[in-house]
């Protein structure tokens, strides 16, 4: 599949998401007694965190959203309207003292039958300052041609979000464009067949997890063991390409 896009902003140029460590993806601890354990260590979440499309801010001038007093203050010195500067300018406005919208200018094009959804980029969740920008979840169907601006959620009472040059700020993903599943419990088959393959990974785990166990700073027991199982399916399905 491609994701074709065009921008009238410019420098604002999206790429895949990128799990930078060290930076927001934690610090370059190894695995072993001792670490304090990182965002990164969770095969999950790195896979999660690198799953989308990241956008990065591309003006010079720093951006802050601030509440005080229940009043949404926007503060930034943009200067003069850059060359090629489509829409409005400065490109960020309050929308009631809940949001705020920043005018992306950004057309992402994906096949048919597919769509973007916009979400908090994923170094929200590992932001200890709460300084990272909320973008508000959207679904963007295929036959829109321009993401005019995206939805933010204002910052909590005494709080500033920024945006600074070259840091992300969103995250889209491309998902089906209709959510066309049913939620049902599992057959007495299935769920027996769960609990199997359960119960084989707790029983195999000494196995799968040798030479990987580790303890870290704060007395928690890691090990490799889903990043095996992970491995070995990766190459499974490799093969049957």
């Amino acid at each position: 599949m491609q994701v074709k896009y065009r921008s009238a902003t410019p420098g604002l140029q999206p790429r895949r998401t990128r799990l930078d460590v060290p930076g927001w993806g934690g610090e370059r601890q190894p695995r072993k007694d001792g670490s304090m354990e990182q965002a990164w260590h969770c095969l999950p979440f790195s896979e999660g965190a690198r799953y989308g499309i990241e956008l990065l801010y591309p003006y010079e001038s720093e951006f802050r959203v601030r509440k005080r007093e229940g009043r949404l203050a926007l503060d930034g010195d943009f200067g003069p309207r850059p060359e090629g500067q489509a829409g409005e300018w400065p490109p960020f406005r309050s929308f009631g003292e809940l949001y705020y919208t920043y005018q992306l200018s950004l057309d992402l094009k994906v096949e048919e039958g597919w769509a973007i959804r916009t979400e908090p980029h994923p170094r929200f969740y590992t932001d200890p300052t709460d300084t990272t920008p909320i973008a508000v979840p959207a679904l963007i169907r295929r036959w829109w041609p321009m993401v005019f601006f995206l939805v933010f959620k204002s910052p909590p009472e005494g709080g500033t979000h920024f945006f600074r040059l070259g840091e992300p700020f969103a995250q889209i993903l491309v998902v089906p464009e209709e959510a066309t599943f049913d939620l049902v419990p599992m057959s007495d088959e299935e769920y027996a067949e769960r609990e199997l393959q359960s119960r084989r990974i707790y029983q195999s785990r000494a196995t799968l997890s040798a030479e990987t166990q580790w303890t870290s700073a704060t007395n928690t027991v890691f090990d490799g063991t889903y990043r095996h199982i992970l491995g070995a399916a990766s190459e499974r399905a490799k093969q049957r390409r």
